[in-house]
């Protein structure tokens, strides 16, 4: 029975990875602009003006995250007399070499500098400067990204790196291996 889960589940995945990259292009066709090596996670959205979005090179955009160029509020806004005219639209651009976290939605006339992090879940409504990481909704500074980096060296797990090479065998390394610790509760 695990076994026809375990085929399932690579179905699904296949499937959605397919919708993904199909969904790439026809963003791409329509004037989004991505870098080389761009990395893209699946059920990410451009909205519905893709040309208005700019990502570049080397970065990471996870899962569910979504860019939003305009306002869709203004539909019911222009049913108010005195706001019939109200139209908001605007770009995005994203730098090099950043990770957007799943679940993020970056709103219009946002720029993103390189080497940038942005959480997971967050809602950025200001734009972030380079080599910063920002969290939380709406958005706020967090840190610098050697900060971040510094932080990050003091939990790096020590594995044989060769195992990077077949993620089933580094899986089976840090089911024997990987300490269970967890953050003291505030």
């Amino acid at each position: 029975m695990m076994m026809i889960y375990k085929i399932i589940n690579k179905l699904q995945t296949t499937v959605q990875d397919f919708q993904q990259r199909v969904y790439n292009k026809i963003c791409v066709s329509n004037g989004l602009k991505l870098g080389k090596n761009v990395v893209i996670r699946n059920h990410v959205s451009f909205g519905s003006e893709p040309f208005l979005v700019e990502i570049g090179d080397e970065t990471r955009i996870g899962e569910g995250a979504t860019f939003v160029t305009h306002s869709g509020f203004t539909v019911n806004l222009r049913k108010l007399e005195g706001y019939e005219e109200v139209r908001n639209f605007g770009h995005i651009k994203i730098g090099k070499n950043c990770a957007i976290g799943n679940g993020s939605v970056i709103l219009q006339n946002v720029e993103i500098g390189d080497n940038c992090v942005l959480g997971a879940n967050s809602v950025l409504s200001d734009s972030m400067p380079s080599h910063t990481v920002y969290s939380g909704n709406p958005a706020k500074y967090v840190c610098e990204i050697e900060d971040y980096g510094d932080v990050l060296k003091k939990t790096t797990i020590d594995y044989p790196l060769e195992l990077e090479k077949d993620k089933k065998q580094l899986n089976e390394w840090l089911k024997a291996n990987l300490p269970k610790k967890f953050k003291a509760a505030e």
